[in-house]
Parts: structure tokens; sequence; C-alpha cells
């Protein structure tokens, strides 16, 4: 079984210190043989950098999306240096709602991708994690209108790989219930598109720091999806800094087998590949 993280940030996040080549130098010290950056992109709520900013790496700790030339830029020459130990892959982690779909797909028509996450990280440009979104919500409004979003985005939007962190919006609400029952509905009309489109889901293990009951999505999420005939599906620490690469992410592989997935799924230029547990 291969032992791969696909949902790797590092400084070129606005939310990580995590230099990209510490990232590289850590996951080969811990055996891990593939890994993919998927750095934050959040059109909307966040500014892209412009040619003459001061980008200090390491250092400069300013709310924007990725800085593109530096970040392409080093990752073919890590690629390059660790190719005998280690395959790395290109990828970005797409924040996107439905008014910002425009730059994201010139985003992607300017850039050579191996992945991209697709994510819902605020809507209407109101962030979950500061709680402008859930702001005179039921928490079951909340999650109605997550999941209305998300539908919105995986039938207009579709030059992503997976969904990542399918029921993110539970890290900001009730972390011990995540309201299947009553939304069970909504998500299966999700699951159904990105079935269709040949897409897949993620399992994200960081819902165990975040003090969440279960994974991210639920199993409950991850069966239906199967049942359903779901196949695609990766696994990753959505990793910020070194205590997170890799986390939990042999219990994650041994959960999905046990679920009766065929195995994990690698990109290569947006081509899915599985991996067979057996």
């Amino acid at each position: 079984m291969q032992f791969m993280d696909y949902h790797v940030h590092s400084d070129y996040s606005d939310d990580s210190w995590y230099l990209m080549e510490d990232v590289v130098q850590d996951a080969i010290k811990m055996g891990l043989s593939e890994i993919c950056f998927t750095e934050h992109v959040d059109y909307g709520v966040k500014e892209d950098w412009l040619p003459d900013d001061n980008y200090l790496v390491g250092k400069n700790k300013v709310v924007k999306n990725v800085h593109y030339p530096r970040y392409f830029k080093e990752l073919t020459e890590l690629k390059q240096r660790y190719q005998n130990q280690i395959t790395i892959k290109t990828g970005m982690e797409f924040g996107m709602q439905q008014h910002t779909i425009a730059p994201f797909q010139t985003l992607f028509d300017a850039h050579p991708f191996d992945f991209i996450l697709l994510s819902v990280h605020q809507i209407d440009n109101l962030e979950f994690w500061t709680g402008e979104f859930q702001k005179g919500r039921t928490q079951q409004e909340s999650y109605q209108r997550y999941y209305e979003e998300m539908y919105e985005l995986v039938t207009l939007y579709k030059d992503y790989s997976v969904l990542a962190h399918m029921d993110l919006i539970r890290r900001y609400l009730d972390k011990e219930t995540d309201a299947f029952d009553t939304t069970k509905e909504q998500i299966a009309e999700i699951l159904k598109v990105v079935i269709q489109d040949g897409k897949g889901i993620e399992l994200n293990t960081s819902s165990h720091r975040y003090g969440i009951h279960g994974y991210t999505p639920s199993i409950d999420i991850l069966t239906l999806y199967r049942d359903l005939g779901g196949q695609i599906i990766t696994i990753g620490s959505d990793s910020h800094e070194p205590a997170h690469l890799g986390f939990q992410i042999k219990e994650g592989q041994a959960l999905l087998q046990s679920l009766g997935f065929a195995g994990l799924y690698t990109f290569d230029q947006m081509t899915p590949t599985l991996h067979s547990f057996a």
C-alpha cells in the first residue's frame, strides 16, 4: 500500500509558514512516496500578488493568494532535485464561490496542473472561520446553504479533480453531529454530479486535529459515495506545519479499505490512476 499525502500546504499558502523544501525533506524522512502541494487560492476574499510586490519567503505573511511565478518555479526545481526520492505533484486548492468561477478558470488555463482540490471556504465572501457566514443562520440553514453552493459549483465548474473535505462546514458548527440525516438528499445530488463527471472526493484526516468526531467527510458520506458508484478517492492531511504532514494517513487508508474502496487515486496532468489496496 502506497503512503501518499494529497493535501499539503507550504509557505505559499497564507496560513502556513512551512517552507516547501522542508515539506519535501520531511516527507522523504517519514517514508511518503508521493505528495501533492495544494496551496490556497480564495478569490473574492484574497487578492493576487502583483509582479512588483515585495515577497520574502518564510517572512512575508500577507493574506493573499499564491505567488504563482515563485510557486511554479520552486516546484519545478524541487521535482528535479528530489526526483529519485519522492514524487511531487503540482496542485492547488480552489476555494471557490459561484461569483469567482471566472478568475479560477483563468488561473487553471494559465498553468500546468496535476491536481485541483475544489473547496467551499466561504459563500458570498462570508468566511466560515470568522463566523460571518453562520451569523443569523441556524445550524440546519448553514448546512443547507453550504450544500446548495457546492451543488452549483460542481454543476457549473468542471476543471477540478476531487471535492475536498466535503462536510467542512461541520468544523465551524456542532462538531459532534454532522446533520447527515437532514442533508442526505442534497449530498446525494452533489455526489451524483461528481460521479457522472468522472471526478472524486477526498478523505481529509485533519478532522482529528480539529476535535471533530470521525473523519471529514463522515463515514456516512463516504458510504453513500461508494453506494452511488463513486470510486475516485484521494487522501490528504491538510498539513500546514511539520506535525500535520502524513497525519492519520495510514489509518485513513485502512478505513477506506474496510469500506470497500478498491484503492487510492493519484493524478498526473489531471488524469486519475488507481493504486490498489491489494
